[in-house]
């Protein structure tokens, strides 16, 4: 077995430093259990890697091979305990303990090659493919932490994070364009031109999203808040993106401070709402089993 050349200390200061300039992380991770903050930040600093090997390398040829070498090492985290890179270091503790599989690691990466190979998808089949490999796997992955295996959890998660990545996709129409790529469905350009298929997208996004209600109601309380925030956050970008007439093709619309604000008042009020009414629901189903 290689070993690690540099200390699992030192390996979670390089993730704390990958993943302290997004705020939406940084937000998320407060509302998170103390103890497992750690540990999704491992997660994060993983998914903010392999991103910044597809989008920031300058060269697809390049990324190509930093993604494909990224992958190897990834692979052989998993299967042979080796490892020298820093993520993959401090990663290696959060598998072991939740005992953690490869697979939604090497989806992650599988869908940043495909953006090097991929600009543009036909329908929503395709596109529904590509986003269960780039978006679904991070919302297993945290399932797990908190060890929830429930199919019918799996499914809502995948909804959601499928929903907020459709929510992305429509903010971001004029970033990817400047990478040469587009997710808006060719079909919906083609018959509703790019504002209509960006309002399609939101429309999808949205009903998507709503998962996350049925979501929350599985979930335990932190991580409850934590998920109501991730899809208000989601409806936030969409109501944004509808106020500005669904041009993203020409502007970014953007949350601004007081929506976010806004947005953790509401998540923790959905929180408690939801505790207080599982709480009325066994006090009900208790009384109901005494008068029977």
């Amino acid at each position: 077995m290689a070993q690690p050349t540099i200390s699992l200390g030192a390996a979670d200061a390089y993730c704390r430093q990958l993943v302290k300039h997004y705020e939406n992380f940084t937000v998320a991770s407060r509302l998170s259990p103390r103890g497992l903050r750690r540990d999704l930040t491992r997660v994060y600093a993983f998914c903010r890697f392999t991103d910044d090997l597809g989008d920031e390398s300058g060269d697809r040829a390049v990324a190509m091979r930093r993604l494909r070498r990224w992958r190897d090492e990834t692979h052989e985290s998993f299967a042979y305990d080796e490892r020298t890179h820093p993520v993959l270091v401090a990663l290696a503790d959060t598998v072991r303990r939740f005992q953690l599989d490869a697979q939604p690691f090497i989806d992650l990466i599988d869908a940043n090659l495909q953006d090097q190979r991929v600009d543009t998808y036909e329908d929503w089949a395709a596109l529904r493919g590509y986003c269960t490999h780039s978006a679904a796997p991070v919302g297993r992955i945290v399932l797990r932490l908190f060890d929830i295996r429930d199919p019918a959890a799996v499914a809502l998660s995948d909804d959601v994070c499928i929903g907020l990545q459709l929510a992305n996709f429509a903010q971001d129409v004029s970033v990817d364009r400047r990478l040469g790529r587009t997710y808006l469905l060719q079909n919906d350009i083609r018959e509703h031109g790019v504002d209509g298929a960006t309002r399609a997208m939101c429309k999808r996004s949205r009903g998507l999203l709503a998962s996350g209600v049925a979501l929350e109601a599985l979930a335990p309380p932190r991580l409850r808040v934590q998920l109501a925030l991730y899809r208000l956050g989601g409806e936030a970008i969409l109501d944004a993106i509808a106020a500005a007439g669904y041009r993203t093709a020409t502007l970014r619309p953007s949350v601004d401070g007081a929506a976010r604000l806004r947005i953790v008042t509401a998540a923790l009020s959905a929180g408690v709402r939801r505790k207080h009414r599982q709480v009325a629901t066994v006090t009900a189903q208790a009384a109901g089993e005494r008068r029977a």
